[in-house]
């Protein structure tokens, strides 16, 4: 099977390019480096030994996006991992956050048509599922009152896939909700390396260990949760790009249908569990102070991930310790 892979350089395309390859597959990446860097690449033919075809293009340039599916005919299926994905920056900087996400699917969706390429995976997000919904989340529930422009933008997609499939039921999607991916690869040649000051947790967490920043800020610790800090489902990254393959898979076997599954552990864990764990596991001190609580964010959620697991095969093996390890590891071998 030929994937094109989008944002195929960035932290959780790479690592699930890395398991595409060790499945056979072949691949075709894009990316415009906008949050990734080139040596990704031979980093990922060195864990996986094998090659593949790179285009550094940015994927809602409809010229340069139909030269890659004129030079490759073969290509059988889509996974996007294009979209902008910080909270935060969401909500100080919405209209990049549209124009890239919702016009940039748009145009790849649109573009797929056109050269009759129908096998599409999404990368959306636990945030679709708003406040109001209760714990843990499944998939049958219902979607909306997002708090951030990134949750918004992710909705808006999932509405568009939605109708996309209710108007032409030849198209196979499998919509994946994630949690929260940490963590990289146990070899350190990739991991998670945002441009700029992290706006994520973990990235930040290891920059101070290291000393590259002074110290974590925590956003609230009032609360309704354990400890009065946020509570998130946390799932290493390699996890996250094994259920990535098995979505793929599900779409090349079955015919006609759309899919949604929830890929997470189960488990709720809260910012200083995530501090604790690492201090424990790293044996590196993480200086933090409590501040404001974060516009956009909500006090915890976390997956049932029941219907992966009965549909896909799939699991998450790996312990928030394995997480914490090897995100370390990658600071340590690139970062220090």
């Amino acid at each position: 099977m030929s994937v094109l892979v989008t944002g195929g350089a960035g932290y959780i395309g790479s690592h699930t390019v890395v398991e595409l390859l060790n499945n056979n597959m072949e691949v075709i990446m894009i990316d415009d480096f906008s949050n990734s860097k080139p040596q990704v690449l031979e980093n990922i033919k060195k864990i996986t030994g094998k090659d593949f075809k790179f285009y550094e293009i940015d994927y809602s340039n409809r010229k340069e996006l139909e030269k890659v599916f004129k030079e490759n005919p073969d290509i059988d299926g889509v996974i996007n991992f294009a979209g902008f994905k910080a909270v935060g920056e969401s909500v100080q900087k919405p209209i990049d956050y549209y124009i890239n996400n919702v016009s940039g699917a748009l145009v790849l969706l649109d573009t797929m048509k056109k050269y009759n390429v129908k096998k599409f995976v999404f990368s959306s997000s636990a945030t679709v599922y708003g406040e109001e919904n209760e714990i843990p989340y499944v998939e049958t529930m219902k979607t909306g009152g997002t708090t951030n422009p990134y949750g918004t933008t992710k909705l808006f997609i999932e509405q568009i896939l939605k109708d996309i499939y209710k108007s032409d039921n030849s198209w196979d999607i499998a919509i994946l909700r994630y949690f929260n991916p940490i963590g990289s690869h146990e070899s350190g040649l990739i991991g998670e390396e945002p441009q700029g000051i992290p706006n994520n947790l973990m990235p930040y967490i290891v920059r101070v260990a290291c000393g590259k920043l002074k110290e974590l800020s925590i956003f609230g610790n009032d609360y309704p949760t354990k400890d009065g800090t946020g509570v998130r489902d946390y799932i290493h990254v390699v996890d996250l790009a094994k259920g990535h393959v098995k979505a793929i898979e599900k779409l090349n076997k079955e015919r006609s249908g759309l899919y949604i599954y929830n890929l997470g552990t189960g488990i709720g864990y809260s910012v200083l569990d995530i501090v604790n764990t690492f201090e424990k596991v790293t044996n590196q001190k993480v200086p933090y102070k409590i501040v404001e609580r974060r516009e956009g964010d909500i006090a915890e959620f976390y997956a049932n991930a029941e219907k992966a697991k009965n549909e896909l095969g799939w699991i998450a093996e790996k312990s928030l310790e394995d997480m914490c390890r090897d995100s370390w590891n990658y600071i340590v071998k690139n970062l220090t």
